[in-house]
């Protein structure tokens, strides 16, 4: 929904939210676009419905990304632009709450970018980011990307980063991680957490020695003295 305040981030399981992914051309919010966007509603921890379209970026798609996410410059021919996308999305999600993977950092930026400059106001639905929960509850992996907690979980990673194959997976994932939260494990129980924006935080070493630094960063700078 749009607001003049942007939501909160959520660090808890909620049985009734929506899970979204954007594909784009390129990680910079400031230059890049979106040329895929998918939705999935849930409703008591089960799937209702999903949403997902195509969209023209009114550029052209670097070759890198269609590396990564398989969309090339023919298949958004013809496609509505994001505007027009955008606001069907909306209508999608209403005030659920969302929940992605990365997305503080990556999705939501992309997000609230588009919908000042369409609309001149922001995106005030409430998120929650599986990474930050997965590096929060499972710091004994070493990679939380979506497809390692995938894997983790012997969830199918077939068709990965496409929008709509990355819904249905982090849906799956976030059902997994809510064991997780509901009872965490000892090492779990131990992780710190960073007081300004929830992520978790890292020891570092910098020259004059080792340090807890936030994983957010460099989005949020906290360090704290070990």
């Amino acid at each position: 929904m749009l607001s003049t305040r942007p939501g909160n981030k959520l660090d808890m399981y909620h049985a009734d939210y929506v899970v979204f992914d954007l594909e784009t051309t390129g990680i910079s919010c400031v230059n890049d676009r979106v040329v895929e966007i998918s939705a999935v509603k849930v409703a008591d921890g089960e799937v209702v419905d999903e949403f997902t379209s195509l969209v023209d970026p009114e550029m052209p798609i670097p070759a890198g990304a269609s590396e990564v996410n398989g969309i090339t410059d023919d298949m958004v021919r013809g496609c509505p632009v994001f505007k027009v996308v955008f606001s069907d999305f909306l209508d999608f999600i209403g005030d659920s709450i969302l929940v992605g993977h990365n997305i503080q950092l990556f999705d939501m930026k992309f997000l609230y970018r588009d919908a000042e400059e369409y609309w001149g106001k922001t995106l005030g639905n409430d998120f929650i980011d599986t990474l930050q929960i997965a590096r929060a509850y499972l710091p004994q992996l070493d990679h939380h990307r979506l497809t390692d907690l995938a894997e983790y979980y012997g969830i199918e990673t077939d068709g990965a980063h496409r929008a709509l194959n990355d819904c249905r997976m982090n849906q799956k994932v976030f059902e997994c991680l809510r064991r997780e939260m509901e009872n965490p494990s000892e090492e779990a129980r131990r992780v710190k957490k960073c007081p300004r924006c929830g992520n978790v935080l890292r020891k570092r070493k910098g020259k004059f020695g080792e340090f807890w630094g936030c994983a957010g960063y460099p989005d949020c700078r906290y360090t704290e003295n070990i």
